[in-house]
């Protein structure tokens, strides 16, 4: 047995499903990104994220996803890479890669009861808010760790 499952915590979104069909009691906590490089700011968001609920899931854009949001230039890492450096985080339970612009073709597949966003979005903005609310689920934001951002530290990389 592995002590340390980080592989295992990669999975579909039917896996997912398969998984989650034991948790009645539990509250399932859902967030997204690219995660393009791993930083300090992320990982408090992601640790204030769990501490909503039981399970946090970490939905992640896929290469050409990142691509299509942030340019030619981007990820700087490549999925695979920001999936097991998210999935090695103790407090994050499984990461789901999806593909599309939004997450909410995931959302829709996973009804979290829990949906979090940065600050910066108001909760009427947020992708998959509506979803989560019809399902008597509730929708949060967390402020970012001023001075942290994956753009600014590959612009100080570049300069």
């Amino acid at each position: 047995m592995n002590r340390f499952p980080i592989q295992e915590k990669i999975v579909t979104p039917e896996l997912f499903l398969e998984l989650k069909k034991g948790w009645a009691d539990k509250k399932v906590v859902f967030t997204n990104g690219c995660f393009d490089v791993l930083h300090l700011g992320h990982v408090q968001y992601l640790l204030q994220a769990r501490e909503l609920g039981d399970c946090l899931v970490v939905g992640l854009n896929t290469d050409p996803s990142v691509k299509r949001l942030k340019g030619e230039n981007r990820p700087i890492n490549p999925e695979n890479a920001r999936a097991t450096l998210l999935a090695a985080l103790q407090f994050v339970d499984y990461v789901i890669l999806f593909d599309q612009d939004t997450p909410l073709q995931l959302i829709s597949q996973i009804v979290p009861n829990i949906l979090v966003k940065g600050s910066d979005y108001a909760v009427e903005n947020i992708v998959g808010a509506d979803i989560v609310m019809a399902h008597g689920g509730k929708v949060c934001t967390i402020d970012f760790v001023e001075g942290f951002s994956s753009s600014n530290i590959i612009n100080q990389i570049n300069n």
